[in-house]
């Protein structure tokens, strides 16, 4: 039967980028075949990429599903619309054929959704019971905290799972980088790049809203490399004042124009008086907004005209960037050979070039946020 699921959400995790979701990548071994480094029930390693909110990049994750076919002799089934596929049992084999030429695609073939079966009366015990009756060995969980969180309580009710660090926000602990946020950067960059040109044209202040609930990785690095004036992030509350002074002080020695980029959850000192946010399957507030604020708020104190413009999901669609399209594919390759080896319970990371095996666990244990030095970096080109 058909499980109804909740669209994607406007903030980041939910996001984790354009169209890459949580995916689930099922991998099942022949019966005829050892399950290698563990015994199984005899069914085979099934692995799923859980999906997320749709990020760039996912497609060399299923493409590379292939490696458990040529190399391991598995078969490989994919869940559709990530956890929710799990719960209504809505499953495919993924081939040769259905995988081929999606490597330069954003998203995902499998589809996704914001759905937590542990926030669902019943629902862990659903989606182990989908598969065991599924035949399904292992789980490959592709996504951000909140896909790899419920594949942490699998693992701990004792499904085996291998992790996959995919989502736009680069807020995953340690791993250096999750696919998905090259491919964001480089779209912010792009954007910032274009609004210089209104901006300058026009003598006027641009405020750029970027993705990121917590973690101000993406308005750092698109801010960096697009020559922002202002960079604000969740992790250091801002003061406007300081932030309209800024801009006065350029006007001051004739830059007229301003570019301002601001991660989505960033917020002033003291905060923003509102009335409760509306939540998601995960608990998160539905976030987006912040630079309808500042445009008001930097017209009203300086008297200088400002626009804003959100980017939201744009940062997550389109042809992932050769960074994304690598580190996926390796990424997705080292799972496989982690269900091939018996290494549950972890994730595949990225520490300086080399992919390792970290506990899901520590991954999870907290956020990765912003390093202060490299804020502390763009701080030197501000105003």
């Amino acid at each position: 039967m058909a499980q109804e699921f909740a669209p994607e959400d406007s903030n980041s995790e939910g996001q984790t980028a354009f169209l890459l979701m949580t995916m689930r990548v099922s991998l099942r071994r022949p019966a005829r075949r050892a399950v290698p480094a563990r015994q199984h029930s005899g069914r085979g390693a099934d692995l799923r990429a859980h999906a997320q909110p749709p990020a760039p990049g996912s497609g060399p994750d299923e493409l590379r599903a292939r490696r458990g076919i040529n190399a391991h002799g598995f078969e490989i089934a994919g869940f559709r619309n990530g956890w929710a596929g799990v719960l209504a049992g809505d499953f495919f084999e993924l081939t040769h054929d259905n995988t081929s030429g999606i490597l330069h695609r954003g998203g995902t073939i499998l589809g996704t959704s914001r759905t937590n079966p542990y926030a669902q009366d019943g629902g862990g015990e659903r989606a182990r019971a989908t598969l065991s009756k599924a035949g399904i060995d292992a789980v490959v969980a592709v996504g951000g905290e909140d896909t790899l969180g419920v594949a942490h309580r699998l693992s701990a009710d004792g499904i085996d799972v291998v992790g996959v660090p995919k989502t736009i926000d680069n807020d995953l602990g340690r791993t250096d980088f999750t696919f998905g946020f090259n491919t964001a950067v480089q779209i912010a960059s792009d954007a910032i790049d274009r609004l210089h040109t209104t901006a300058e044209s026009h003598n006027r202040v641009i405020v750029v809203e970027v993705m990121g609930r917590s973690a101000g990785w993406i308005a750092t690095y698109s801010g960096m490399a697009g020559g922002a004036d202002a960079i604000l992030v969740p992790e250091r509350p801002f003061d406007l004042d300081e932030v309209c002074a800024r801009i006065r002080r350029r006007h001051a020695t004739g830059r007229l124009f301003s570019i301002i980029v601001v991660a989505e959850g960033a917020q002033p000192v003291g905060g923003i008086e509102d009335g409760p946010a509306e939540t998601d399957a995960f608990g998160h507030p539905r976030l987006g907004g912040i630079a309808v604020t500042l445009e008001k708020e930097i017209e009203a104190r300086t008297g200088y005209e400002t626009r804003m413009t959100i980017l939201g999901h744009v940062q997550r669609g389109g042809t992932p960037t050769a960074y994304d399209r690598v580190l996926a594919t390796r990424f997705g390759v080292a799972a496989i050979d982690a269900v091939a080896a018996g290494h549950f319970g972890n994730m595949v990371a990225l520490h300086a070039a080399d992919i390792v095996e970290v506990p899901l666990e520590d991954a999870l244990a907290e956020p990765k946020l912003l390093d202060p030095e490299l804020y502390q970096t763009a701080e030197v080109f501000f105003g």
